[in-house]
């Protein structure tokens, strides 16, 4: 019989703090999505430009920046919980506010707090697992997928509240994360200060494939962040939809992502990972040209659809082939997720710039540069890692 704690080989003292983290992730994916798919009738209420849309999308990644930075250094001052408990408020903090005033600036600070919280989010629970199960790549796989799940159900809250009622799912996902915190505050997450090695803390820097799995993820998050922000407001904007199918597409994307997820936690152990990087990628950047090129809505549908599996397991999968005492610091880490994010804050910026001035259709195609880029950079550790080069 199957047992799940078999399959990632975590001991019984950490089950409950490794369940605990991936609900916290689940939450996290939660608040992702639902800012894309309530984007389009807060953007209508409060009178939004597209360039406007763009930098709200760009300052929750700055937020995410800047907290997987900070929170690679926090926990040895703080502990890691007490450090946690701070900076994923800024997912409750920044959800409410968004829903009290249309202000450009105080929209703007309430997506840096959700940025803020979501790096986080993602510092802490990827530390967390890498620390916790002994299968990483299926631990981070199906943490990645607990993210995508709630990803799926998010926009279907939207869907359901209606365009009226987009607050509604803000105030739900900002209860359901306090409920996340609670667990983790009461968990086995240290609270100690975390103890610095001498020397030990910069040595990924020196590190080829530190950094050539960080720029692959670099390239990745340009596509992703873009996609998640900008998917329903292009579908709708370029008539392929009605905005309730199109808030839908985004939840069938990650339908489509959390399958993928599942299947590459299977099978991640007994295939090449430098290998399964570079399929993913190719898959992801045909089905793409597949979306973007869509006249009707059962090509676009298809696009979506392969999208979605395909760019599953290369967060995920990339970051595991990282050297254990980098998957388990929380500096390697942040530092790993802080420089590939800033792909995540330029990228929807530059597409809504294009999209004031060339429409959304030509701000949305330049997601193929960032893959094409991604593509090369996964040739290269395929062939570094067939030719047994030590990329540690």
């Amino acid at each position: 019989m199957f047992s799940l704690n078999r399959f990632l080989d975590v001991k019984k003292e950490d089950q409950s703090l490794l369940y605990f983290t991936y609900y916290a992730f689940l939450c996290s994916g939660m608040m992702t999505t639902v800012l894309g798919a309530i984007l389009p009738s807060l953007s209508e209420e409060y009178g939004l430009s597209y360039t406007l849309q763009g930098s709200l999308l760009s300052f929750h990644q700055i937020g995410n920046l800047a907290a997987v930075y900070i929170a690679g250094f926090l926990p040895y001052a703080i502990g890691r919980k007490m450090s946690t408990l701070l900076g994923a408020s800024g997912i409750i903090l920044g959800l409410v506010f968004m829903t009290l005033y249309g202000n450009p600036f105080f929209l703007i600070f309430a997506f840096l707090l959700t940025g803020i919280g979501r790096g986080t989010m993602s510092n802490m629970t990827n530390v967390v697992v890498g620390q916790s199960a002994g299968n990483k790549a299926g631990g981070l796989n199906l943490l990645h997928a607990c993210f995508a799940v709630g990803a799926f159900v998010s926009p279907l809250i939207a869907i359901a509240a209606g365009d009226s009622m987009w607050r509604v799912p803000g105030w739900i996902i900002s209860g359901l994360m306090l409920i996340a915190l609670i667990l983790l505050g009461t968990s086995r997450l240290s609270s100690e200060r975390s103890r610095k090695e001498k020397g030990g803390e910069t040595r990924f820097l020196k590190s080829i494939g530190f950094w050539l799995n960080t720029m692959i993820m670099f390239f990745y998050l340009c596509a992703e962040a873009s996609l998640t922000g900008w998917l329903v407001t292009y579908f709708i904007d370029s008539g392929i939809f009605p905005q309730s199918i199109a808030t839908s597409m985004q939840s069938i994307l990650w339908v489509m992502i959390l399958f993928g997820r599942l299947i590459c936690a299977s099978i991640s152990n007994r295939m090449n990972k430098a290998s399964l990087i570079l399929v993913l990628g190719i898959i992801m950047t045909a089905f793409f040209t597949v979306m973007v090129n869509a006249s009707g809505p059962v090509a676009a549908v298809i696009g979506v659809f392969g999208v979605g599996v395909s760019m599953s397991g290369i967060y995920p999968t990339t970051l595991s082939t990282m050297p254990a005492d980098y998957n388990s610091s929380t500096v390697a880490t942040g530092t790993c997720i802080a420089v590939a994010t800033v792909g995540a804050i330029l990228m929807p910026l530059v597409i809504g710039t294009v999209a004031e001035s060339a429409g959304i259709a030509s701000g949305i195609t330049l997601i193929a540069l960032a893959l094409i880029c991604m593509l090369a950079l996964m040739t290269i550790k395929l062939v570094l890692t067939l030719k047994g080069r030590d990329l540690s």
